[in-house]
């Protein structure tokens, strides 16, 4: 096991933005590791997000993102729980990345929950059609289904998208890790990604607080 020095423990910190004895017990817990250690870090942000997302978000910020060339631009609205958190620099860099995913990934709804029966049904019957084309067993096509439509949700569900600065994160993991880090709950209500000929419009959450 690698001794845990004040130097470690400073390098996850800076890496993590997690606190000192946080810090301190994810390395002491990953007996050294730096990689293990942040991933002990990010499972107990996930943990202590679980226990805030039921609380009402009323506050917030809109954020915007115009690409070079004005030829695509986003609107992102991010809540939280109060005023003092939207102000800071942080939660206002996370909807500006937030803005920077929705523009370089262009998803489709914010959580898997809100794409529609009808795409859904679509997406399997796809599915269904492909690898029934690509000669798998009957036996095994519901499993091959469910598989790909994960890759779907990946895909079109901002939540369920790797973030692009990071990923071996998901968005909604980033987002729980700030929640952890703030000690509120933050949710993202909608988003519109507007370009150039595209007549697309506004994505919004299909559950409010």
């Amino acid at each position: 096991m690698a001794e845990i020095t004040a130097q470690l423990v400073k390098q996850l910190r800076e890496r993590t933005g997690a606190g000192m004895m946080d810090c301190k017990s994810a390395l002491t817990e990953a007996a050294g590791d730096m990689s293990a250690a942040e991933v002990v870090l990010r499972k107990r942000g996930l943990a202590a997000a679980a226990k805030k997302a039921s609380r009402a978000t009323r506050q917030g910020i809109v954020g915007s993102y115009i690409h070079q060339g004005a030829q695509l631009g986003v609107l992102v609205e991010l809540n939280c729980e109060s005023d003092f958190v939207a102000r800071t620099e942080e939660f206002q860099a996370l909807v500006h990345d937030l803005c920077m995913q929705v523009a370089a990934s262009d998803p489709q709804f914010i959580r898997r929950e809100d794409v529609t029966p009808a795409v859904l049904e679509r997406e399997r019957e796809i599915a269904r059609d492909r690898a029934r084309a690509e000669g798998k067993p009957e036996k095994i096509l519901d499993r091959i289904v469910e598989g790909r439509l994960e890759k779907f949700y990946e895909e079109v569900c901002l939540l369920e998208q790797p973030f692009i600065k990071d990923n071996a994160m998901t968005v909604g993991e980033l987002i729980k890790s700030k929640i952890a880090k703030f000690g509120e709950n933050i949710s993202l209500a909608r988003f519109a990604r507007f370009k150039i000929g595209d007549s697309a419009g506004a994505v919004e959450t299909q559950s409010g607080d």
